[in-house]
């Protein structure tokens, strides 16, 4: 009895410690200050010779900025610290600070964005490529809000809306109409869908749209191509399908016209960090051209005969 008795008191005062590390711990990281947060942001700054004491005032001045909006402080260091070892200059990554300031102000989610930023980091893209794709995305993030603010104000209710503003942004970035994710979250909303169930019709729809931009068709071909399904029916599985079936004869066409098989798209998706350069497709019919400095072969024609400079054919020789 007396050692169950000691057993308990043992691991008692086991979870008492366990619990009283963390209290300390979460109150250790409230208590430093923002000054104090800033001064270690200056000294990985200072660490590189690529800021002078000017743009490293500028940058610190945004991030001071950015942490009394709410950002969270590991992601600015993680931005700073990414950006100093991959030496990108002081006014790109005021730039992109600049992008995620105006996301939050908007009460639009960043995540995305520094996500986005983190990846470019790791895949060695260039800063305009960064730049570009954050700005894209928080475009998409602003439609996305307007399609839920657009279906709160017809009465819906609708529930974990930071969440779906990210799957329609998503969407957004795949070329999904704008007015179909919005007809998506009325209609999935009025047939009482939950989060899951709208997520996997907006990455549905997505595919289908990646799916139509591969196959060749431009914006306004897709776009008119999701409006027609959503017109031709109420029901949600219907009109995936009908987008579907319209797609696979735009395909069967295009490959009848063409006489061959639809090319893939290699366009770099305005929401993708490719790692690499992207080479040209060469487009169905064309002739691949020539490296720069090399001759051009050709094969399988036979030579033609020499022609005289007044342009008759020379007499055959005599016997």
């Amino acid at each position: 009895m007396i050692s169950k008795n000691k057993n308990k008191l043992i691991l008692s005062l086991i979870i008492l410690l366990a619990i009283f590390s963390f209290a300390i711990s979460i109150f250790s990281e409230e208590t430093v200050t923002v000054d104090e947060q800033l001064e270690q942001l200056k000294n990985i700054l200072d660490s590189s010779s690529a800021y002078s004491a000017f743009q490293t005032r500028m940058l610190l001045n945004t991030v001071k900025d950015l942490i009394e909006a709410g950002i969270v402080f590991k992601d600015t260091k993680k931005i700073i610290e990414n950006s100093v070892e991959e030496s990108f200059d002081a006014y790109s990554v005021k730039k992109v600070f600049d992008i995620i300031l105006d996301t939050q102000q908007e009460g639009l989610p960043t995540e995305p964005l520094i996500n986005k930023v983190n990846e470019g980091f790791a895949k060695n893209v260039n800063r305009t490529t960064i730049i570009s794709v954050i700005s894209t995305k928080a475009e998409n993030l602003k439609k996305a809000a307007e399609i839920l603010n657009e279906a709160q104000q017809e009465g819906l209710e609708i529930n974990g809306g930071e969440e779906i503003v990210k799957i329609l942004a998503d969407s957004l970035e795949n070329d999904v109409p704008q007015e179909s994710l919005s007809w998506l979250i009325k209609t999935g909303t009025n047939e009482g869908r939950n989060i899951e169930e709208i997520t996997e019709i907006s990455e549905e729809l997505s595919y289908l749209s990646l799916l139509a931009t591969d196959s060749g068709l431009s914006t306004e071909e897709i776009s008119l191509l999701f409006k027609k399904a959503t017109e031709d029916s109420s029901n949600i599985e219907e009109i995936c399908e009908n987008i579907q079936n319209s797609l696979e004869t735009k395909i069967s066409t295009a490959k009848t016209d063409t006489g061959g098989t639809v090319r893939p798209s290699a366009a770099s998706d305005s929401g993708t960090l490719p790692s690499s350069p992207i080479e040209s497709p060469v487009e169905v019919g064309e002739t691949p051209t020539q490296e720069a400095g090399e001759a051009p072969t050709e094969t399988g024609s036979a030579p033609e005969p020499p022609t005289s400079s007044d342009g008759d054919v020379p007499p055959p020789p005599e016997n």
